[in-house]
């Protein structure tokens, strides 16, 4: 029986641990449901409402250099292009530069063909100038010898002098036979 009155009591303790353990408080249950409310409120205050704004900043700074970057790329093919094109037109000009050299040179060159074309053919009108020039001084050294020889040898044929006149006669049909 005393085990029987230990279990009864221990029953009673379960009992009463059950009704203030397990039924709750209603007072206390108040409570405890406004200071929740109070730190939900508190927390959102503080913390929620500052760190939604950190992030929307810092969303706000990830679209900005998303866009800097994506202009900047554009900016930067642009460039590209640019330089390309440049580079291209640069590549034409030289090119252009060059023909254009070419050209001149070669003007240049048939210019100075020509000119020296032009030198050789005077030297040789005049060295066929100064050869006719020779020849006809030599024909008349050699005619001025003739009418030497042809005077000497008339004196000596006709043993007698013979005037101007008539020296002239001799020799002008002397030439005229050569002549022929």
């Amino acid at each position: 029986m005393f085990d029987l009155m230990i279990l009864a009591d221990v029953g009673k303790v379960i009992e009463e641990y059950i009704q203030k353990n397990l039924i709750p408080n209603w007072v206390s249950l108040v409570v405890q449901l406004a200071a929740l409310l109070i730190m939900v409120v508190v927390v959102l205050c503080v913390a929620y409402k500052p760190v939604k704004k950190i992030l929307a900043k810092r969303a706000d700074y990830v679209e900005s250099n998303i866009r800097d970057s994506e202009t900047a790329k554009a900016e930067a093919e642009k460039n590209a292009q640019a330089s390309q094109e440049a580079l291209i037109a640069s590549k034409k000009e030289a090119a252009e530069i060059i023909a254009n050299a070419k050209d001149v040179a070669k003007a240049n060159q048939q210019s100075m063909i020509e000119e020296t074309q032009l030198e050789i053919n005077k030297m040789k009108i005049l060295a066929s100038e100064d050869i006719e020039k020779a020849k006809e001084e030599a024909k008349e050294e050699v005619r001025q010898e003739m009418i030497n020889v042809a005077l000497a040898a008339s004196e000596e044929v006709l043993k007698r002098e013979i005037n101007e006149k008539d020296n002239a006669r001799v020799v002008s049909e002397f030439i005229k036979d050569l002549d022929k």
